[in-house]
């Protein structure tokens, strides 16, 4: 299996792909074709463990790693994970299921894909004879950035370093930041929102000049976010197994299909459940939630894509808190027909002058597979309130914001009697203030307290990450204008 870029005639190997991170061209990757799972092969992964299913699906596309070494690793990364299962499907009422992707870690869903990178990036290098040292850029609204710092802590010949927007995270993710141990781990906050540090950060990528001076110092550049197609892979797997549990469980029939509600910024994860459906689940309509920041919602509607005189809106569920969806790119490059010149022009539309439009014809084409809505701040207040009183279910302000859309499409769409998964992304628990407020109406300043207080509410287990990080000293405090980004970087290399 070979991999293309979505903006020219690039053309590599999965380890070249997630090694490289992005296309010399500024394009992503993606596959050259989508490998097929038949409905034999997924009566096959029934009974395996989730650490199984994950290297089934992984080892379609990363056709040239070695298959036992993958499962090892897979079934390495999810051991951290607490309880026997990394992905529990939770149902909450006839028909409408709780796919709970936060008990990694970091008690988030990056950990699902996070915690494989670090083996997916040293094999890919040793495969290609990679001796530099390799350094991982991430920009993060919240999550990503300590997922990738827990992953690759201490990482042989790997160094990693953070740009998150200094007012722009929780204060529980940026004290998970802040307290992250590793003596190869380095964390920066930019004066600025999410589009400033990951516009830093892509820029960075495209400067031959700043390639060069890193090549000096014996370093090459990779990536963990979700613009590497080994951040991506490995989110495509919890779909199949969601899907496979409904089967086991006998809540569906073979091939009947099934609906999810995904909250996103980057379009990452949204993304990762459309690859799920180009390979063959029978997935429905993929719902795709936002947040005040709504440029998807209002892309998805009319086919328009415009950043330009936007507000940005910092909200309760800041992990949502982007302008420009990286990986959307994927998705218009599918809808183009794969034409890369076109999608090129599109991404310096966008660029230039802050938008671009695509045809009626793909519009369309996107409407079958995507519904899109959002969720205001009271709505998600409201939403997380509900489900609590109604069921003595608790979620984060992102999973609120899903719900909230599931509800709408719920409304808008009575005919539609397919189940519906939504895919919960954090714990409760990274949010405290916050979902303290949407349960009680009481504030706290204090995270911790927030913690404690839920607690007692709700008697939802404390995950320990969190329960200690108290205690754990703040290592890094610096925040720096984004035109000064790169200079941090050379200063981490001294």
């Amino acid at each position: 299996m070979y991999f293309i870029s979505t903006r020219g005639n690039e053309k590599v190997t999965a380890a070249q792909a997630i090694v490289q991170g992005l296309a010399k061209d500024g394009g992503l990757f993606v596959p050259e074709r989508f490998p097929q799972v038949t409905k034999e092969e997924l009566d096959a992964m029934i009974p395996m463990s989730y650490a199984e299913r994950a290297c089934f699906v992984l080892s379609k596309y990363l056709e040239e790693y070695d298959k036992a070494g993958l499962l090892a690793a897979c079934e390495k990364a999810y051991s951290k994970f607490e309880g026997k299962d990394a992905a529990p499907l939770v149902r909450l009422d006839e028909g409408v299921y709780m796919l709970e992707l936060f008990h990694g870690p970091t008690c988030a869903f990056k950990d699902m894909a996070l915690t494989l990178l670090p083996y997916l990036l040293r094999a890919g290098s040793d495969m290609l004879g990679v001796k530099e040292q390799i350094l991982i850029l991430v920009a993060t609204s919240g999550d990503t950035g300590k997922a990738a710092l827990e992953g690759f802590r201490d990482a042989e010949g790997i160094k990693i370093m953070v740009f998150y927007p200094d007012d722009g995270v929780s204060k529980m993710q940026k004290l998970q930041m802040c307290t992250q141990e590793g003596g190869n781990v380095n964390v920066v906050a930019v004066k600025g929102n999410f589009d400033d540090c990951q516009t830093a950060v892509k820029k960075i990528f495209a400067s031959e000049e700043c390639k060069a001076q890193l090549k000096e110092k014996n370093t090459i550049l990779s990536s963990a976010n979700s613009i590497n197609f080994g951040r991506l892979a490995p989110q495509i797997a919890y779909y199949f197994s969601a899907y496979l549990d409904l089967l086991s469980s006998d809540q569906i029939q073979p091939g009947e299909e099934v609906n999810f509600t995904v909250p996103t910024g980057n379009f990452g994860n949204i993304l990762a459940a459309y690859y799920a459906k180009r390979m063959g689940l029978p997935v429905g309509k993929l719902v795709c939630a936002s947040n005040r920041n709504n440029v998807l919602t209002d892309f998805i509607r009319s086919g328009k894509y415009k950043t330009e005189g936007r507000a940005f809106h910092k909200t309760m569920s800041p992990s949502m808190d982007i302008l420009i969806s990286s990986n959307l790119e994927r998705l218009v490059f599918e809808l183009s027909g794969r034409n890369a010149a076109l999608t090129a022009e599109r991404m310096r539309d966008l660029s230039q002058k802050g938008c671009y439009e695509i045809s009626e014809e793909e519009r369309q084409a996107m409407q079958k597979e995507f519904f899109a809505g959002y969720a205001t701040e009271d709505q998600t207040v409201e939403c997380i309130y509900d489900l609590f009183t109604e069921i003595g279910y608790p979620m984060d302000t992102h999973t609120g914001v899903a719900m909230s859309v599931a509800r709408d499409y719920f409304e808008k769409e009575k005919d539609d009697k397919r189940n519906m998964v939504i895919v919960s992304t954090a714990s409760p628990y990274k949010f405290p203030q916050d979902v303290l407020y949407a349960l009680t109406g009481n504030d706290v300043k204090d995270s911790f307290k927030g913690v404690k207080r839920i607690n007692a509410l709700t008697a939802m287990a404390i995950p320990a990450s969190l329960a200690g990080l108290r205690d754990k000293p703040v290592r890094f405090r610096k925040s720096v204008p984004v035109a000064d980004a790169f200079k941090e970087v050379l200063k981490f290399l001294e």
